[in-house]
């Protein structure tokens, strides 16, 4: 499975839509999207995660990175996810407490 991702700016925010998988073979992929937006002044981004089957530690590992990327310029990363398989993990790493996590871009904005 590959990973699609597309951006498009939304209520002043930055939303990345995500699709695929997020592993060790497609994380780069999401890490570079991250940081060219921040390093083009986007420091408030939203990743929609709603389109995603899969993800693993690496792409835990690239948003905890991104998180850190933004808030370096007062910024901020949100998360849009409401699949439970995906909630899950989220909960058992404890990222629940590092990352606002919404139900939709909407409220993320």
């Amino acid at each position: 499975m590959d990973l699609s991702l597309t951006t498009r700016t939304e209520g002043g925010r930055t939303v990345v839509e995500v699709g695929g998988e997020i592993d060790v073979y497609t994380a780069p992929k999401l890490r570079e999207t991250i940081v060219s937006l921040v390093d083009a002044g986007q420091y408030h981004l939203v990743v929609d995660l709603e389109r995603v089957e899969f993800l693993d530690s690496t792409a835990l590992g690239v948003l905890v990175g991104g998180l850190k990327r933004v808030r370096t310029h007062d910024g901020s990363l949100s998360l849009v996810c409401t699949q439970e398989r995906l909630l899950k993990i989220f909960r058992i790493t404890g990222l629940t407490k590092v990352f606002e996590i919404h139900p939709d871009v909407a409220s993320a904005i």
